[in-house]
Order: C-alpha cells, then sequence, then structure tokens
C-alpha cells in the first residue's frame, strides 16, 4: 500500500470497527463482510469493489506492523505535520486527493498526487515518501534510543611479544585489560545509591522530541536526557552519574601454532562488555616475534645454516642438524656435497592451520680451517698433489676468453 492510500483509506471505516478494536474484532467484522460482499454469492454491481476494500482493509490492519505504520501516517497527516483542508481544485488541473493543506497559518488548494509524484522514482516535486518515511522510522525506532537499548561492546587491542618457539608450538598468556563495566556502586544506573533514574518530563521517555519545521514535524534527540529517555537527579559521586567504571581483569589468551610475526588475532567476544544485555567485543592481539638465533622462518618452512667439514662434503657423512625445541636430527651427505647446497628435512617446519607441518631447509656451509697443525697440512699438501690436474676454474676461465 501507499503513503496515499493510507491517507485516503479509512480502513476501519471499512470493516466498520473502532480504531481501538483488537485483532479478533477486527476478524470477526471481516469474515461478517466478506461473506457479504463475496462474488459468489452477492451478484449486486457494487459487490466485487467492495469485496475488495473489506480484503484491502483486513490486510493492512491484521498485520500488526502495516496497522502500526497506518496508523501513524493517518495521525502525522491529521495533525501537527500536515492538516489537509477542505476540498478544492487541484493545483496544477490533477484529480488526486481533493482538498487543500495548511502550513504556517495559511491553507493551500493542492493536488495529492502532485505532492506524493511517482516516490522514488527520481521525479521532480517535494519527497513526499521521504517525510513519511522519517515518521515510520521515529516510530519504529523511537523506544531503541532510549538507555534500555542493548550496545554491543568495543573491541580492545593489545600487544604481545613471543618467542620463536612460542610462535611455532602456540602459547596461553595472561593479559591483564582495563575495561569499562557497569558501576559496581550505582549498578549502572547513574543514580546515587537509594535513589533511581525517572522518565524524562520533556521526551517522556522516548529519547526524542519533535521540531516544528515549517509546518512539519522533524524528530530530534531530546536535550533534556540526551536521547537516553531517562533522567538522573542525583548522580552517583563514584562514577558522576556516567553508570559506568573502570576496572583490571586478567584473561587466559591462547595463541594459536605458527603464528607469523605482524599479525592481529581476534578473540570474539573477550572485549569490553556489551551494555544493557548486548555481546562483549573482541579482543585483537598484534604479535611480535623475537629473532632466533639458529632459525629464519620462509613462509611455512624453516630455514638452518649447517657448517660442514671439507671432508664430510667430499666423502660423505652423517651429519646432526637441529630442529626447533632443541633436539636434532640425522641427515646424510653424500659424497662431494657442494658448499651452499640444500638438503630437506620433510614435516620439522611450521605448522599450519590443517595441522600440517612445513619443512626444514638445511643449507650447507663447507668450512675452511683457519689453522693447519704440521698433520693436517701435509694430509692436505698431499691431496693438492693428488688432485692437481682437476682444475674447478677451467670452465670458467674458458668463457670469459669467448665474450
Amino acid at each position: 500500500m501507499s503513503a496515499k492510500d493510507y491517507m485516503e483509506k479509512d480502513y476501519y471505516a471499512t470493516l466498520g470497527v473502532a480504531k481501538d478494536a483488537d485483532a479478533d474484532l477486527i476478524k470477526k467484522a471481516y469474515r461478517k463482510l466478506a461473506r457479504k460482499y463475496h462474488p459468489d454469492h452477492n451478484k449486486e454491481a457494487d459487490a466485487e469493489s467492495k469485496f475488495k476494500d473489506v480484503s484491502e482493509a483486513y490486510d493492512v490492519l491484521s498485520d500488526a506492523k502495516k496497522r502500526a505504520e497506518y496508523d501513524e501516517i493517518r495521525s502525522y497527516a491529521g495533525s501537527g505535520g500536515m492538516r489537509f483542508g477542505q476540498p478544492g481544485a487541484g493545483f496544477g488541473g490533477g484529480t488526486g486527493f481533493p482538498g487543500g493543506f495548511s502550513s504556517g497559518g495559511q491553507q493551500y488548494n493542492v493536488n495529492i498526487d502532485d505532492l506524493l509524484g511517482d516516490m522514488g522514482n527520481g521525479g521532480g516535486g517535494f519527497d513526499f515518501g521521504g517525510i513519511f518515511g522519517d515518521v515510520l522510522n521515529r516510530s519504529r525506532n523511537a523506544g531503541r534510543s532510549r538507555s534500555t537499548r542493548a550496545r554491543k561492546g568495543g573491541d580492545v587491542s593489545a600487544a604481545v611479544t613471543l618467542t620463536f618457539d612460542e610462535a611455532l608450538n602456540g602459547a596461553t598468556l595472561p593479559l591483564k585489560m582495563s575495561q569499562e563495566g557497569p558501576c559496581p556502586t550505582c549498578l549502572g544506573t547513574g543514580a546515587k545509591p537509594g535513589t533511581y533514574p525517572r522518565e524524562c518530563d520533556v521526551c517522556h521517555g522516548t529519547g526524542t522530541v519533535n521540531r516544528n519545521v515549517g509546518g512539519f514535524g522533524v524528530a530530534e534527540p531530546c536535550t533534556r536526557c540526551h536521547g537516553t529517555g531517562s533522567v538522573v537527579d542525583e548522580p552517583d559521586p563514584a562514577c558522576g552519574g556516567t553508570g559506568r567504571a573502570g576496572s583490571v581483569r586478567t584473561i587466559q589468551a591462547r595463541v594459536p601454532a605458527g603464528v607469523k610475526n605482524g599479525a592481529t588475532i581476534r578473540l570474539k567476544g573477550k572485549g569490553q562488555p556489551g551494555e544493557n544485555g548486548g555481546p562483549a567485543g573482541d579482543l585483537l592481539i598484534e604479535v611480535t616475534v623475537k629473532p632466533d638465533a639458529v632459525f629464519v622462518r620462509d613462509g611455512d618452512n624453516l630455514r638452518v645454516n649447517v657448517p660442514v667439514r671439507f671432508d664430510e662434503a667430499a666423502l660423505g657423512a652423517q651429519v646432526p642438524v637441529p630442529v626447533p625445541g632443541g633436539g636434532t636430527v640425522t641427515i646424510k651427505l653424500a659424497a662431494g656435497t657442494q658448499n651452499g647446497s640444500t638438503i630437506r628435512v620433510r614435516g620439522r617446519g611450521v605448522q599450519r592451520k590443517d595441522g600440517t607441518k612445513g619443512d626444514l631447509l638445511v643449507t650447507i656451509d663447507v668450512t675452511v680451517p683457519t689453522k693447519l697443525d704440521d698433520t693436517a697440512r701435509a694430509a692436505v699438501e698431499s691431496m693438492a698433489e693428488a688432485v692437481q690436474q682437476s682444475d674447478p676454474r677451467s670452465a670458467l676461465l674458458a668463457a670469459n676468453k669467448k665474450r
């Protein structure tokens, strides 16, 4: 139904009931008239039209939401918002609702079709749909502006610093948090103990007041109660009448395994408590991971440099390699392993969300002794003579000559 229908049609009169009729009385009146005018039983010329009118009236008045909107629009149009005057000629020669309206003490004869226009189509003229949308919204939301409306608590941020192993394995950390909640002295009412807030005598508890602007009512927050709908005459000195007080609490925050440096973890419901039964906010934990002396993270993998002797790389060897947590695993070097080679140890990396783990990437670092005793020097000189015919730089030098 349009706002125009709501203003022009008196559905209560159509059903023959009073405005305060309850749902049962409306239903009985509808059934009686529907039987009377049903086209299958009543062959009078206007029976079908009356049956449609009765059905339309019942469709609106039997629905609590539609009925409230209908009553609000007709009340607004018939009171301070807009007052329709005596029948008169339509402005611009239209054939809409015959009558006028008064604003600022003057009487105007207008066509209601011109005022209503094609609401929502962007056409010219006054946005009458917007006015009634505001009326309906105020009707639906008036009670929500009171202090009793449930509100979600605010989010809280916290910063934690983890060791490398804590980040890999996960950790449960005690976090001390400052929070604001209901004042324990006044129990959140803001009133001095022994007294209570009273209903605002300006807005009568709605939290809003209507201000007349050019003949139209505009809803604004009540300045007396600041939109809460209640007034505290004797504020609680403990909270200054705010009803809120600060406190400190400790929560146990679980950081999942595998968290990265710089990540933000959201713990739902661990933030500021809600008001009037509203849900608590969230806790946002910003994570910093300390660098490790042994391992470097590379995505879901870990990297580690492992020094080996020349003979181990040349001849092959079983080499112990560190793993997170302080243990070791043994890897096998093939004979002739080159410096900088990488060996993959599967499943020794970072835990993923699905429970699997990345790998440990071992980079071989062939070391050269800085000091040799006589025995070691003799051994190296003997090896040098044995491999003298093998020049590792020959390919490089040859490529340089071709440039």
